[in-house]
Protein backbone atom coordinates (compact mmCIF):
# COMPACT_ATOMS: atom_id res chain seq x y z
CA UNK A 1 0.00 0.00 0.00
CA UNK A 2 1.33 3.20 -0.85
CA UNK A 3 1.03 6.94 0.77
CA UNK A 4 1.66 10.57 -0.97
CA UNK A 5 2.45 13.11 1.90
CA UNK A 6 3.29 16.63 1.68
CA UNK A 7 5.27 18.78 3.88
CA UNK A 8 5.59 22.45 4.33
CA UNK A 9 8.99 23.53 6.37
CA UNK A 10 8.16 27.44 6.62
CA UNK A 11 12.09 28.93 7.29
CA UNK A 12 13.21 32.30 7.87
CA UNK A 13 14.30 32.21 4.47
CA UNK A 14 13.07 30.18 2.23
CA UNK A 15 9.92 28.06 2.47
CA UNK A 16 10.43 24.06 1.12
CA UNK A 17 7.63 22.08 -0.10
CA UNK A 18 8.23 18.23 -0.72
CA UNK A 19 5.50 15.83 -2.14
CA UNK A 20 6.83 11.77 -1.34
CA UNK A 21 5.38 8.69 -2.08
CA UNK A 22 6.04 5.79 0.91
CA UNK A 23 6.33 2.60 -0.52
CA UNK A 24 7.73 -0.36 2.33
CA UNK A 25 8.65 2.19 4.03
CA UNK A 26 11.00 4.29 1.59
CA UNK A 27 9.81 7.79 0.38
CA UNK A 28 10.16 8.22 -3.08
CA UNK A 29 10.30 11.89 -3.76
CA UNK A 30 8.14 13.27 -6.27
CA UNK A 31 8.88 17.23 -5.93
CA UNK A 32 11.44 19.50 -3.75
CA UNK A 33 10.66 22.93 -4.26
CA UNK A 34 11.45 25.94 -2.06
CA UNK A 35 10.70 29.66 -2.98
CA UNK A 36 11.86 32.79 -0.65
CA UNK A 37 9.89 33.42 2.40
CA UNK A 38 7.98 36.54 2.11
CA UNK A 39 5.82 37.76 4.95
CA UNK A 40 7.51 35.45 7.27
CA UNK A 41 10.19 35.60 10.33
CA UNK A 42 11.83 33.28 12.16
CA UNK A 43 8.68 31.25 11.15
CA UNK A 44 6.27 33.70 12.32
CA UNK A 45 3.66 34.88 9.11
CA UNK A 46 4.29 38.52 9.91
CA UNK A 47 2.53 39.80 6.64
CA UNK A 48 -0.35 37.65 6.02
CA UNK A 49 -1.33 38.77 1.95
CA UNK A 50 2.80 38.33 1.36
CA UNK A 51 2.90 34.74 2.92
CA UNK A 52 -0.34 33.74 1.08
CA UNK A 53 1.26 34.73 -1.92
CA UNK A 54 4.47 32.67 -1.13
CA UNK A 55 2.91 29.61 -0.21
CA UNK A 56 0.48 30.10 -3.23
CA UNK A 57 3.80 30.44 -5.69
CA UNK A 58 5.27 27.10 -3.90
CA UNK A 59 2.64 24.97 -4.39
CA UNK A 60 2.38 26.10 -7.75
CA UNK A 61 6.09 24.84 -8.48
CA UNK A 62 5.25 21.44 -6.82
CA UNK A 63 1.56 21.05 -8.56
CA UNK A 64 3.71 22.05 -12.19
CA UNK A 65 6.25 18.99 -11.54
CA UNK A 66 3.32 16.33 -10.50
CA UNK A 67 0.91 17.41 -12.34
CA UNK A 68 -1.96 18.01 -10.16
CA UNK A 69 -3.14 20.08 -6.80
CA UNK A 70 -2.10 19.44 -3.55
CA UNK A 71 -4.71 20.07 -1.33
CA UNK A 72 -3.50 18.70 2.30
CA UNK A 73 -0.32 19.40 3.64
CA UNK A 74 1.74 19.08 7.04
CA UNK A 75 3.68 22.23 8.36
CA UNK A 76 6.23 23.07 10.58
CA UNK A 77 5.37 25.64 12.94
CA UNK A 78 7.76 27.49 15.26
CA UNK A 79 9.28 25.98 18.26
CA UNK A 80 10.01 29.18 20.05
CA UNK A 81 8.42 28.78 23.50
CA UNK A 82 8.13 25.04 23.14
CA UNK A 83 7.20 23.08 25.81
CA UNK A 84 7.53 19.61 26.81
CA UNK A 85 6.41 17.55 29.99
CA UNK A 86 5.98 14.33 31.25
CA UNK A 87 3.12 12.84 32.27
CA UNK A 88 1.10 9.43 32.63
CA UNK A 89 -2.04 7.56 32.04
CA UNK A 90 -3.72 4.18 33.20
CA UNK A 91 -6.81 2.75 31.14
CA UNK A 92 -8.22 -0.24 31.39
CA UNK A 93 -8.46 -2.98 28.37
CA UNK A 94 -11.14 -2.48 26.47
CA UNK A 95 -11.26 -5.68 24.21
CA UNK A 96 -12.86 -9.08 25.68
CA UNK A 97 -10.39 -10.84 25.58
CA UNK A 98 -8.35 -8.40 27.37
CA UNK A 99 -5.84 -8.32 24.50
CA UNK A 100 -4.05 -4.80 24.71
CA UNK A 101 -5.00 -3.26 20.87
CA UNK A 102 -4.38 0.45 19.27
CA UNK A 103 -7.51 1.78 21.01
CA UNK A 104 -6.14 1.20 24.15
CA UNK A 105 -2.83 2.85 23.29
CA UNK A 106 -4.54 5.98 21.97
CA UNK A 107 -6.73 6.02 25.31
CA UNK A 108 -3.49 6.06 27.17
CA UNK A 109 -2.26 8.46 25.26
CA UNK A 110 -5.59 10.75 25.59
CA UNK A 111 -4.96 10.55 29.41
CA UNK A 112 -1.94 11.53 29.34
CA UNK A 113 -3.18 15.39 27.66
CA UNK A 114 -6.31 15.72 29.62
CA UNK A 115 -6.78 18.81 31.27
CA UNK A 116 -3.15 19.56 30.90
CA UNK A 117 -3.00 21.64 27.56
CA UNK A 118 -3.81 25.09 28.21
CA UNK A 119 -6.25 26.88 26.13
CA UNK A 120 -3.56 28.96 24.51
CA UNK A 121 -1.26 26.24 23.67
CA UNK A 122 -1.66 23.32 20.65
CA UNK A 123 -0.75 20.07 21.03
CA UNK A 124 1.93 19.04 18.82
CA UNK A 125 2.66 15.08 19.58
CA UNK A 126 2.36 12.80 22.60
CA UNK A 127 5.60 10.49 22.32
CA UNK A 128 5.33 7.20 24.99
CA UNK A 129 8.72 6.88 26.89
CA UNK A 130 7.16 3.70 28.58
CA UNK A 131 4.64 0.96 28.78
CA UNK A 132 3.47 -0.85 32.28
CA UNK A 133 1.12 -3.95 32.18
CA UNK A 134 1.32 -6.45 34.98
CA UNK A 135 3.59 -4.63 37.02
CA UNK A 136 6.25 -5.02 34.23
CA UNK A 137 7.65 -2.60 31.71
CA UNK A 138 7.51 -3.17 28.26
CA UNK A 139 8.55 -1.74 24.97
CA UNK A 140 5.98 -2.38 22.85
CA UNK A 141 2.40 -4.00 24.56
CA UNK A 142 0.60 -4.34 21.52
CA UNK A 143 -1.47 -7.81 21.31
CA UNK A 144 0.01 -8.51 25.15
CA UNK A 145 -2.56 -9.20 27.90
CA UNK A 146 -3.56 -7.38 30.76
CA UNK A 147 -6.27 -6.04 32.72
CA UNK A 148 -5.25 -2.06 32.26
CA UNK A 149 -2.42 -0.10 31.01
CA UNK A 150 -0.14 2.60 32.11
CA UNK A 151 2.13 4.99 29.91
CA UNK A 152 4.36 7.48 30.29
CA UNK A 153 4.43 10.14 27.72
CA UNK A 154 6.35 13.00 26.89
CA UNK A 155 4.04 15.95 25.57
CA UNK A 156 5.02 18.82 23.55
CA UNK A 157 3.14 21.73 23.13
CA UNK A 158 3.61 25.23 21.40
CA UNK A 159 1.47 28.46 21.62
CA UNK A 160 -1.78 28.74 19.58
CA UNK A 161 -0.06 31.94 18.02
CA UNK A 162 2.56 30.03 16.29
CA UNK A 163 -0.09 28.09 14.40
CA UNK A 164 -2.71 31.16 13.80
CA UNK A 165 -1.44 33.04 10.77
CA UNK A 166 0.33 29.76 9.02
CA UNK A 167 -3.18 28.18 8.80
CA UNK A 168 -4.81 31.34 7.97
CA UNK A 169 -2.19 31.46 4.82
CA UNK A 170 -2.61 28.02 3.69
CA UNK A 171 -6.66 28.53 3.69
CA UNK A 172 -6.33 31.19 1.67
CA UNK A 173 -4.80 29.43 -1.01
CA UNK A 174 -7.75 26.14 -0.31
CA UNK A 175 -4.81 24.17 1.27
CA UNK A 176 -5.97 21.57 4.46
CA UNK A 177 -3.37 21.90 7.49
CA UNK A 178 -3.72 18.12 8.30
CA UNK A 179 -1.07 18.29 11.07
CA UNK A 180 1.36 20.49 12.69
CA UNK A 181 4.84 19.57 13.15
CA UNK A 182 8.10 21.04 15.09
CA UNK A 183 11.36 21.47 13.01
CA UNK A 184 13.35 19.10 15.47
CA UNK A 185 10.88 16.19 14.93
CA UNK A 186 11.68 16.22 11.28
CA UNK A 187 15.40 17.14 11.92
CA UNK A 188 15.70 13.97 13.94
CA UNK A 189 13.93 11.27 12.08
CA UNK A 190 15.15 12.41 8.55
CA UNK A 191 18.58 11.50 10.44
CA UNK A 192 17.80 8.90 13.36
CA UNK A 193 19.55 5.31 13.29
CA UNK A 194 18.60 2.43 15.79
CA UNK A 195 22.21 3.32 17.21
CA UNK A 196 21.33 7.09 18.08
CA UNK A 197 17.77 5.71 19.14
CA UNK A 198 19.55 4.25 22.71
CA UNK A 199 21.70 6.88 22.93
CA UNK A 200 21.26 10.61 24.44
CA UNK A 201 22.08 13.30 22.14
CA UNK A 202 21.33 16.72 20.52
CA UNK A 203 20.20 18.05 17.19
CA UNK A 204 20.97 21.66 16.19
CA UNK A 205 19.16 23.38 13.18
CA UNK A 206 21.16 26.41 11.86
CA UNK A 207 18.24 28.31 10.07
CA UNK A 208 19.40 31.95 8.32
CA UNK A 209 17.51 33.76 11.56
CA UNK A 210 17.82 31.07 14.07
CA UNK A 211 19.55 28.45 15.89
CA UNK A 212 17.53 25.07 17.31
CA UNK A 213 18.84 23.16 19.63
CA UNK A 214 17.04 19.63 20.68
CA UNK A 215 17.77 16.93 23.18
CA UNK A 216 16.93 13.52 22.50
CA UNK A 217 17.42 10.69 24.89
CA UNK A 218 16.58 7.56 23.53
CA UNK A 219 14.67 9.47 20.28
CA UNK A 220 12.21 11.12 22.67
CA UNK A 221 12.37 14.87 21.87
CA UNK A 222 13.00 16.17 25.75
CA UNK A 223 13.52 19.15 25.70
CA UNK A 224 14.88 22.37 23.02
CA UNK A 225 15.57 26.00 22.72
CA UNK A 226 15.55 28.74 19.87
CA UNK A 227 18.63 30.92 20.23
CA UNK A 228 18.71 34.41 17.94
CA UNK A 229 21.26 33.58 16.00
CA UNK A 230 22.10 32.14 12.19
CA UNK A 231 23.29 32.66 9.10
CA UNK A 232 22.09 36.10 8.33
CA UNK A 233 24.48 37.19 11.34
CA UNK A 234 27.23 35.95 9.02
CA UNK A 235 25.95 37.75 5.91
CA UNK A 236 25.97 41.10 8.02
CA UNK A 237 29.14 40.43 8.90
CA UNK A 238 30.74 40.36 5.58
CA UNK A 239 28.48 43.41 4.39
CA UNK A 240 29.41 45.35 7.53
CA UNK A 241 33.18 44.52 6.93
CA UNK A 242 33.61 45.05 3.00
CA UNK A 243 30.56 47.32 2.92
CA UNK A 244 28.74 46.02 0.29
CA UNK A 245 24.82 44.80 -0.05
CA UNK A 246 23.44 41.87 1.44
CA UNK A 247 22.93 40.09 -1.64
CA UNK A 248 26.56 40.20 -2.43
CA UNK A 249 27.46 38.81 1.28
CA UNK A 250 25.41 36.41 1.15
CA UNK A 251 27.10 35.01 -2.25
CA UNK A 252 30.45 35.35 -0.74
CA UNK A 253 29.49 33.30 2.36
CA UNK A 254 28.39 30.49 0.10
CA UNK A 255 30.04 30.63 -3.13
CA UNK A 256 33.61 32.46 -2.13
CA UNK A 257 34.36 31.83 1.59
CA UNK A 258 34.86 28.44 3.51
CA UNK A 259 33.88 27.40 6.79
CA UNK A 260 37.10 26.85 8.26
CA UNK A 261 40.64 28.65 6.90
CA UNK A 262 42.33 25.34 6.61
CA UNK A 263 42.68 24.95 3.03
CA UNK A 264 41.11 28.92 2.46
CA UNK A 265 43.35 30.33 -0.66
CA UNK A 266 44.70 33.93 -0.15
CA UNK A 267 45.09 34.57 -4.03
CA UNK A 268 41.61 33.32 -4.74
CA UNK A 269 39.54 36.70 -4.52
CA UNK A 270 36.37 38.21 -6.17
CA UNK A 271 36.21 41.67 -6.83
CA UNK A 272 32.38 43.92 -6.36
CA UNK A 273 31.00 47.21 -6.09
CA UNK A 274 30.52 48.35 -2.55
CA UNK A 275 28.05 50.86 -1.17
CA UNK A 276 30.06 53.70 -2.04
CA UNK A 277 30.15 52.64 -5.72
CA UNK A 278 33.71 51.13 -5.36
CA UNK A 279 35.33 48.16 -6.34
CA UNK A 280 36.24 45.88 -3.11
CA UNK A 281 38.82 42.77 -3.78
CA UNK A 282 37.20 39.88 -1.44
CA UNK A 283 39.76 37.01 -0.92
CA UNK A 284 38.72 33.31 -0.04
CA UNK A 285 41.20 33.47 3.06
CA UNK A 286 39.57 36.53 4.47
CA UNK A 287 36.49 36.10 3.86
CA UNK A 288 36.66 32.78 5.50
CA UNK A 289 38.04 34.28 8.52
CA UNK A 290 35.19 35.85 8.94
CA UNK A 291 33.07 33.24 8.13
CA UNK A 292 34.61 30.67 10.82
CA UNK A 293 34.85 33.08 13.67
CA UNK A 294 31.17 33.84 13.64
CA UNK A 295 30.01 29.78 12.89
CA UNK A 296 32.62 29.47 16.06
CA UNK A 297 30.47 31.11 17.98
CA UNK A 298 26.99 30.03 16.93
CA UNK A 299 28.93 26.42 17.83
CA UNK A 300 30.22 27.59 21.00
CA UNK A 301 26.74 29.07 21.71
CA UNK A 302 25.07 25.67 20.88
CA UNK A 303 27.85 23.58 23.23
CA UNK A 304 26.51 26.05 26.26
CA UNK A 305 22.63 25.69 25.48
CA UNK A 306 23.10 21.99 25.61
CA UNK A 307 24.39 21.87 29.14
CA UNK A 308 21.75 24.15 30.10
CA UNK A 309 19.03 21.45 28.44
CA UNK A 310 20.74 18.48 30.21
CA UNK A 311 22.71 17.01 32.72
CA UNK A 312 23.01 13.56 31.05
CA UNK A 313 26.01 13.18 28.90
CA UNK A 314 25.64 13.48 25.12
CA UNK A 315 26.66 10.99 22.90
CA UNK A 316 26.07 12.57 19.46
CA UNK A 317 25.49 16.56 17.93
CA UNK A 318 23.49 16.23 14.67
CA UNK A 319 23.95 19.61 12.55
CA UNK A 320 21.67 20.36 10.02
CA UNK A 321 20.23 23.19 8.08
CA UNK A 322 21.37 24.99 5.59
CA UNK A 323 24.27 26.55 6.90
CA UNK A 324 25.45 22.75 7.45
CA UNK A 325 26.39 23.26 3.49
CA UNK A 326 28.80 25.30 4.10
CA UNK A 327 32.00 24.25 2.11
CA UNK A 328 34.71 22.54 4.56
CA UNK A 329 32.02 22.95 7.29
CA UNK A 330 33.03 19.44 8.69
CA UNK A 331 36.83 20.52 9.25
CA UNK A 332 35.26 22.85 11.77
CA UNK A 333 32.51 20.69 13.32
CA UNK A 334 35.38 18.53 13.52
CA UNK A 335 37.55 20.94 15.88
CA UNK A 336 34.91 22.21 17.76
CA UNK A 337 33.16 18.87 18.66
CA UNK A 338 35.06 15.94 17.89
CA UNK A 339 33.33 12.47 16.96
CA UNK A 340 30.03 13.50 18.70
CA UNK A 341 29.82 16.09 16.29
CA UNK A 342 27.67 14.49 12.39
CA UNK A 343 27.07 16.87 9.85
CA UNK A 344 23.71 15.78 8.53
CA UNK A 345 23.34 14.27 5.14
CA UNK A 346 19.91 13.90 3.24
CA UNK A 347 20.13 11.17 0.75
CA UNK A 348 17.30 10.92 -0.45
CA UNK A 349 17.56 11.19 -4.55
CA UNK A 350 15.43 14.83 -5.61
CA UNK A 351 16.38 16.17 -1.68
CA UNK A 352 19.72 16.18 -1.47
CA UNK A 353 20.42 19.12 0.77
CA UNK A 354 20.36 19.57 4.12
CA UNK A 355 18.08 22.53 3.49
CA UNK A 356 15.45 19.87 2.72
CA UNK A 357 16.17 17.89 5.56
CA UNK A 358 13.67 19.17 7.57
CA UNK A 359 10.72 18.39 5.16
CA UNK A 360 12.11 15.12 4.37
CA UNK A 361 11.88 14.13 7.75
CA UNK A 362 8.57 15.62 8.43
CA UNK A 363 7.16 13.11 6.53
CA UNK A 364 9.03 9.93 7.70
CA UNK A 365 8.01 11.53 11.27
CA UNK A 366 4.08 11.53 9.58
CA UNK A 367 4.38 8.51 8.57
CA UNK A 368 5.16 6.11 11.79
CA UNK A 369 2.60 8.05 13.23
CA UNK A 370 0.74 6.54 10.56
CA UNK A 371 1.69 2.69 11.93
CA UNK A 372 -0.20 3.11 15.11
CA UNK A 373 -3.22 2.38 13.70
CA UNK A 374 -2.45 0.61 11.01
CA UNK A 375 -4.44 3.56 8.68
CA UNK A 376 -3.41 4.54 5.09
CA UNK A 377 -3.60 8.41 4.31
CA UNK A 378 -3.19 10.14 1.17
CA UNK A 379 -2.93 13.73 0.19
CA UNK A 380 -4.46 12.53 -2.86
CA UNK A 381 -7.79 11.15 -4.26
CA UNK A 382 -8.23 7.75 -5.95
CA UNK A 383 -8.66 9.52 -9.80
CA UNK A 384 -5.40 11.80 -8.78
CA UNK A 385 -3.63 8.68 -7.85
CA UNK A 386 -4.57 7.02 -10.81
CA UNK A 387 -3.39 10.40 -12.89
CA UNK A 388 -0.40 10.15 -11.06
CA UNK A 389 0.73 6.72 -11.41
CA UNK A 390 -1.01 6.09 -14.85
CA UNK A 391 -1.12 2.52 -15.21
CA UNK A 392 -0.45 2.33 -12.01
CA UNK A 393 -3.54 1.58 -9.72
CA UNK A 394 -3.66 2.85 -6.38
CA UNK A 395 -6.12 2.73 -3.37
CA UNK A 396 -6.71 5.98 -2.02
CA UNK A 397 -8.03 6.10 2.03
CA UNK A 398 -11.19 8.42 2.41
CA UNK A 399 -11.16 11.89 4.35
CA UNK A 400 -11.57 10.61 7.18
CA UNK A 401 -8.76 8.47 8.03
CA UNK A 402 -6.89 11.86 8.71
CA UNK A 403 -4.97 11.00 12.45
CA UNK A 404 -5.60 13.60 14.68
CA UNK A 405 -2.43 14.47 17.07
CA UNK A 406 -3.16 11.80 19.54
CA UNK A 407 -1.78 9.29 17.13
CA UNK A 408 1.72 10.30 17.40
CA UNK A 409 3.09 6.99 18.75
CA UNK A 410 5.06 4.33 16.56
CA UNK A 411 6.76 1.20 16.12
CA UNK A 412 10.37 0.48 14.82
CA UNK A 413 10.12 -3.39 15.82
Amino acid sequence: MRKFIASLDIGSSLIKLVVGEIVKNKINILACVDTPARGIKKGYVINSESATEAFREIFNKAENIIGIPIRKVIATVPATYTECFLNSGTVATSSEDKVINNVDIVKAMQKCVYNKVVDNRELVTVLPTSFKINDEIVNNPLNMLAEKLTMKAIVVTVPKKNIMGINGCLKNIGVELVDIVISPLGDYYEHKTKELNKEVGAVVNIGEETTTVSIFNRGILTNLEVIDIGGETISNDLSYVYKISPSDAKFVKEHIALAHTRLAQPNESITLVDKHEENVKINQYDASEIVMGRLTEIINLVKKQINLLTKKEISYIILTGGVAESQDFDILVEELLGNKGIIGNVEEIGARNNKYGTAVGMIKYYNSRLKLRNVEFSIFNIEEQEELGGMDKRINIPDNSILGKLFGYFFDN
